[in-house]
Order: structure tokens, then C-alpha cells, then sequence
């Protein structure tokens, strides 16, 4: 029971799930054992809130003390109980294994899942809702990322209704041509933004009524564009923000109307941790009012009415780890065959607890990630529409990603955001038609296949499909190619654009590396097929060419041990740190046809500008030591330069000697051939299976 208590009347009593108008404003309540009251300052439980708990001992509060001194509605919960935040994600985890075992049957299923999404690579990301309005300005002032025009000026909820729902009114949308256009591109899947951070959805929902309906246009976006994927055979799939919403008060996200936490200002977050960390007494105001009475019931109403096949999620880190998992229970409960991406649950112990790991936004390199993951890079730099970013990327730009994400076992889901008026931008059809051009000629090489158990080659990458490899080009090639790491002898080499199939001739080199003699210089972006026998063996370091420059990423090490962090491949952001003692290696293992003298650079950057560490580069059983030289601005590299020669197989290996402070940033080693030949013999290695028998 909870009993307010007036001035000039006597006190009123109210039990748990009661939510009175307040028409006086009491100057205090009492509060009986694991009982809350959450105090709004308007009707119908809108604006600041104020949550009083009592979950630990029955107490007294003076409301003037609370964040909304005038409450004019309330809501109230009963059977509070408070659980630090490690135990009660352990609990909830625990139950999720071994209490139904529901998880366990939905992580035994995500091969099953995943089929399709695996063998189509490449699919569409489309940002897009009322803040279309805005291209990514306000008052003037611009923005990165379009699509957080509300949150990036604070814009409340009365003039976000009033300049972008009330004006909402795209009449060139056209759900067929999208569709259509997309496919023509070369994209297999398609998701588009059903409820962004906003909170508004773009479609119709009867479950909680912030939506499409609100707006001028009216019609359900979502089922023309469903209709659309179905006639096209592209499988349909949808955002939705379950974690951060800026139109509901009991959901972290707008703190500048509403006091809750994981908002802009980070209420409630930092060094002691996040909102539910430091204040779990405000967990099941959110867990019962948002995500009880929003989140979940909009997230089975898409799957219900509108039959998605992949659901995307984003930012889990504004809910407890226990909530997003009982969402995910739920999407398993109402369909166990929709893909579930990596954002919606993990945790510091479990990267997914999704069907894939979902890697960082714009990501331009990639880290190393096993199993099955995901990269979203946008057209420009802007998911939503913004109308003065032109920075957009060649069509080149997305065909590399292709490749390279292809051969580390990933798949792309690439970002457009269309115009206020539901069209695509021409900029954007451009890049669009130049990928298409490429996959039409060279989409064998890609759908479908596997991560390459071969490393970065000197003339770019390779992807594998059965006993075919897929050799890319990724620039001008003339004369000849070594492929390298391949034991298997090639059986067959040819263009993959030659309906003949003319063999190209082939040489074996040693053990590990074979030449293939091109037929005329090759542009970038070229295929040449592979055809071995059995299966196939691997084994060598990366190959250095001895008359062109190589840079080797730290993000393809061999070794990189585990405790170190990494960036998130974000151009200027390939880096690993986290180096914390000198026994962290980062190892490449390289070779060399012949001895050569090389300029090696060890590229790196550092935050900390009186940085006064140093580090040491190990190769060919020489070992040079350098003191950190601290960056002039943040994310500069510096690049420390050593000579050295190199002779057959090594290893270079990266170790920090003396830590002070914050260390460096490493992007990787630079290796330039010098101009002198050390020894023109080629290094052969020996078949130690080979015992000279007749």
C-alpha cells in the first residue's frame, strides 16, 4: 500500500496497479515494503517523472524533493525486487539455459537461420522516417548522422510533431521501384527502418498509437514495401529501436523532457557504470512501461502483420542485459525462423547472443571475427538522409568491401537514406548501378562463398566455393600473379569472364606458392578461378613481393592476443590497444622468394600526448627498440622507420618494452623493398614428407 499525505485533508491510501489524476499535490507518501511510485507532472503519465522506492525498506519521501515537484499522475508497482545488476544478468541467463532451455534450442538453430542470409552476402539498409524532413539540419546547423536530428538539438516532442510528423508527405515513394532498384544492384535482402530512436513507427501500429497515421501520407510504408520484396523474391526484414526511444518517458533515451537514464547527457552513466548499474530501482518502471507496454507488443505486432524474415536491433546497452533478453525470448516464442542480428543481446561474456555479431557502422577494415558477422557501411556518412554530405564513395569503394569482407566470412548490408519525398538520390543509383554492373559479371565469385582459409595475397584477396578459389584482383595486375598459401597443385586456372575456360599457364614455385601467367594486363576488380582437388591445404606465412610496397594491418596478425581491444575498423580507426605489459605480441609471419633489404615502418598513433612508452620490432633475429613518439593530433599516425632484411620465412614481431601511461594505437607494419638485389635465388621450401623414395 501506498499513502499520500496532504497539508489540509487527510491522508489517501492506493494500492499497487492504481493510476490516479492527481488533483492535489500531496507533500509527501509512504511507501510500505517493495512498493514504487512513479510521479509524472502531467496526465495521462507524461513529462518528468520522479520514481520513489521503497524496495529495501518501507520509507517516507517529500515529493517538493523529487524531479518532478508537481506531479499531476502516478503509477504504482508492488513486489519490487532490487537485484544488482552481474547477478541479475546471471540469473536471467541462467534461466534462459536451464529453465525451458530456450535458448539453447534458438543458439542449436542459428545454422538453419542463417542459410539464406550467408549465401545472399550483400543486402540493403535503408534509414528513413519523418526526420527526412530536416536532411540532417536544424536552425542552420548541421549534423552527421541525419536520422538524430532530434536528439542532436534536443528537439522536444511538440516541435518534432509540428516540423517533421505533421509534415511528413513523401509522394514520390514508390515501394516497386526501391524494390527493384535494389535487386538490379545486386542486393539479395532488404531492411528498412521501421522505428528509428525517434520512437515513431513507420507503420501502423494499433499497439501504441505514435505512428504513420499521425502524418499526412497516411499509407503503411511497411506493408507496400513488404508486397514489393514479396514480388521481387527479396527477403523482407526490419529495424526496430527496442533499447532507446525519445518519444516514451519511462524509456532511456530524452533526458533534456524527461528525467530517465542512457539519454544524451548519459544520465546516470560513466565511470560507475550504466543507468540500471547504478540505479536498478529504476529498472522496473522501465521493464514494466516501456518495455512491457511498447517495445514488445510493436515488435510482435511486426512479426505478426507484417512476417519479416530478419529483425535488426541497435544500441542493447540502454537496457539491462535482462530485458533484451526477454525480448528475445519473445521473437523466439512468436517465430523461431526470423534472424535475429547481434545488437539486440550481448553482453561482456557473449558478443551475440543473436544469429551473427554485428561489427561497427562505417566500418572500412575489419577485425578478425569468427562465425558469422555483419558490416553497415552508408553511401556518404550520413545513415539518414542529409542533404549537404556529399562525401559518397565509388561504387569501387562498396566492390572492395565485397571482396574483403567476403573473404573474412562476413556479409554487407549497405546503407542508402532516401530524400523527404521517398526517392533515392541519383548519387546514390550511381553507386548502386556500378556494383550491379560488377556482381552481374562477377557474382559467382561472391554469393555463396565461404571465408578463405588463404591470407591477404600481394595482388588482394581470395573467396572459396567448393574446389574453386576466387582469386580478386584489387589493382592493376600485368604479366603474372603468385598465389600463395595454397598447397594443393592447381588443376585449373582461368578469367572467370572466359566462357572457354582457357587454361592460364601455371608454374609451381615451391611448396606453398604457384605463378599464373596472365593472358594481357588486368584491370582491379578482375576474377581469376581456381580449380583444386580435395581438400584444401594451407600453409606459409603472407608473401612479400620484392619490388612493391606491402602494409601489413594489425588487424591480419596472426597473432593478436586476446586481451587486447581494437577500433572499429572506422577509416583512421584499424587499430589494436589495450596494451597493458610487455608481453603482449602482435606477430605477422612473412616470406620472401629472395633475401631482401626492406624499409619497415611501424605505423601507429596515440591519445595521450606525453605517451613516454617505447616498444620493440623483432625480425630476422635482429631486434630494434624505438621510443613512442606521442601523435601531434589525435588518430595521426606516426611512422617509425627501421632497415632490415628478411630471408625466407620470419616472423615480425610487435612487443611493447615499457608502458607509461597510455600506450600506442598500432595500424600495422609498412614493408619497402630497397632499391638494391640481396641474393637473386629463390627461396624453396623443403617437403619434409618427401624421403627420396623411387
Amino acid at each position: 500500500m501506498i499513502q499520500f499525505n496532504y497539508e489540509n485533508r487527510q491522508a489517501e491510501s492506493f494500492d499497487a496497479g492504481a493510476y490516479p489524476i492527481l488533483k492535489e499535490i500531496p507533500v509527501s507518501l509512504d511507501l510500505q515494503l517493495g512498493w514504487q511510485a512513479v510521479l509524472y507532472e502531467k496526465e495521462h503519465f507524461k513529462g518528468n517523472s520522479a520514481v520513489f522506492s521503497a524496495h529495501d525498506a518501507p520509507k517516507s519521501f517529500r515529493v517538493a524533493d523529487g524531479a518532478c515537484p508537481q506531479p499531476r499522475s502516478m503509477r504504482i508497482l508492488d513486489d519490487i525486487k532490487i537485484i544488482p545488476g552481474h547477478r541479475r544478468d546471471a540469473l536471467s541467463m541462467e534461466e534462459a539455459l536451464h529453465e525451458g532451455g530456450w535458448l539453447q534450442k534458438s543458439l542449436s538453430e542459428i545454422p538453419e537461420r542463417m542459410k539464406w542470409l550467408t549465401d545472399a552476402k550483400f543486402g540493403c539498409f535503408v534509414h528513413w522516417g519523418v526526420y527526412a524532413l530536416a536532411g540532417g539540419q536544424w536552425n542552420g546547423e548541421t549534423i552527421g548522422y541525419g536520422e538524430h536530428i532530434q536528439r542532436a538539438f534536443c528537439i522536444n516532442l511538440e516541435d518534432y510533431k509540428k516540423h517533421f510528423i505533421d509534415k511528413f508527405n513523401p509522394v514520390d515513394f514508390d515501394a516497386r521501384l526501391w524494390i527493384k532498384t535494389i535487386k538490379d544492384a545486386g542486393m539479395k535482402y532488404f531492411i528498412i527502418t521501421a522505428k528509428h530512436h525517434d520512437g515513431f513507427a513507420m507503420n501502423i501500429s494499433d499497439t501504441y498509437h505514435y505512428d504513420i497515421r499521425m502524418t499526412p501520407f497516411k499509407r503503411d510504408i511497411m506493408a507496400e514495401l513488404r508486397d514489393a520484396c514479396e514480388e521481387y523474391d527479396i527477403p523482407f526484414g526490419m529495424y526496430y529501436s527496442h533499447a532507446f526511444d525519445w518519444e516514451h518517458p519511462d524509456a532511456p533515451g530524452n533526458d533534456w523532457e524527461y528525467t530517465n537514464g542512457g539519454g544524451d547527457k548519459f544520465l546516470f552513466e560513466g565511470e560507475r557504470g550504466l543507468w540500471f548499474d547504478q540505479h536498478p530501482e529504476l529498472v522496473p518502471r522501465t521493464a514494466k512501461y516501456y518495455v512491457d507496454n511498447k517495445s514488445i507488443p510493436q515488435i510482435l505486432e511486426l512479426i505478426e502483420k507484417y512476417r519479416p524474415a530478419l529483425l535488426w536491433f541497435d544500441t542493447p546497452h540502454k537496457l539491462p542485459f535482462s530485458e533484451n533478453l526477454r525480448i528475445l525470448q519473445a521473437i523466439r516464442n512468436a517465430d523461431p525462423h526470423i534472424i535475429v542480428n547481434g545488437r539486440l543481446a550481448r553482453n561482456q561474456h557473449f558478443p551475440s547472443l543473436g544469429d551473427y555479431v554485428n561489427t561497427g557502422d562505417r566500418a572500412a577494415e575489419f577485425f578478425p571475427t569468427p562465425g558469422n558477422w555483419e558490416t553497415i557501411p552508408t553511401t556518404n556518412e550520413s545513415y539518414g538522409y542529409s542533404k549537404v554530405d556529399r562525401s559518397h564513395k565509388p561504387p569501387e569503394h562498396f566492390i572492395k568491401m565485397l571482396i574483403k569482407t567476403a573473404a573474412r566470412g562476413g556479409t554487407v548490408l549497405m546503407n542508402l537514406g532516401p530524400t523527404e519525398k521517398g526517392v533515392i538520390e541519383q548519387v546514390d543509383l550511381d553507386i548502386l548501378k556500378g556494383i550491379g554492373d560488377w556482381l552481374k559479371i562477377n557474382g559467382e565469385s561472391y554469393y555463396g562463398t565461404t571465408r578463405s582459409p588463404l591470407g591477404v595475397q600481394t595482388f588482394g584477396e581470395t573467396t572459396l566455393k567448393g574446389s574453386k578459389l576466387y582469386l580478386h584482383l584489387l589493382k592493376d595486375c600485368d604479366e603474372q600473379i603468385v598465389l600463395s598459401g595454397m598447397i594443393n597443385p592447381i588443376d585449373r586456372a582461368y578469367l572467370l569472364t572466359d566462357d572457354e575456360k582457357t587454361p592460364l599457364l601455371t608454374k609451381r614455385l615451391n611448396y606453398y606458392d604457384t605463378k599464373i601467367k596472365l593472358p594481357a594486363q588486368l584491370p582491379a576488380y578482375t576474377v581469376i578461378i581456381v580449380e583444386f582437388s580435395g581438400e584444401l591445404l594451407i600453409g606459409g606465412g603472407r608473401l612479400i613481393g620484392h619490388n612493391a610496397p606491402e602494409f601489413l594491418r594489425a588487424f591480419d596478425a596472426c597473432h593478436i592476443p586476446k586481451e587486447l581491444t581494437h577500433g572499429d575498423g572506422k577509416t583512421g580507426r584499424d587499430y589494436i590497444d589495450g596494451f597493458t605489459h610487455t608481453e603482449e605480441a602482435v606477430i605477422w609471419q612473412v616470406r620472401v622468394h629472395k633475401k631482401t633489404a626492406f624499409k619497415l615502418g611501424v605505423r601507429y598513433t596515440t591519445l595521450d600526448p606525453d605517451c613516454k612508452g617505447a616498444y620493440s620490432i623483432y625480425v630476422n633475429g635482429k631486434r630494434f627498440t624505438q621510443t613512442v613518439t606521442p601523435a601531434k593530433f589525435l588518430l595521426e599516425p606516426v611512422e617509425d622507420m627501421f632497415e632490415v632484411e628478411i630471408e625466407g620465412e620470419k616472423d615480425i614481431v610487435f612487443r611493447p618494452e615499457s608502458i607509461n601511461g597510455k600506450f600506442l594505437q598500432l595500424y600495422g607494419i609498412s614493408l619497402i623493398p630497397g632499391e638494391k638485389e640481396l641474393d637473386e635465388s629463390i627461396h624453396i621450401e623443403v617437403d619434409a614428407t618427401d624421403l627420396g623414395g623411387k
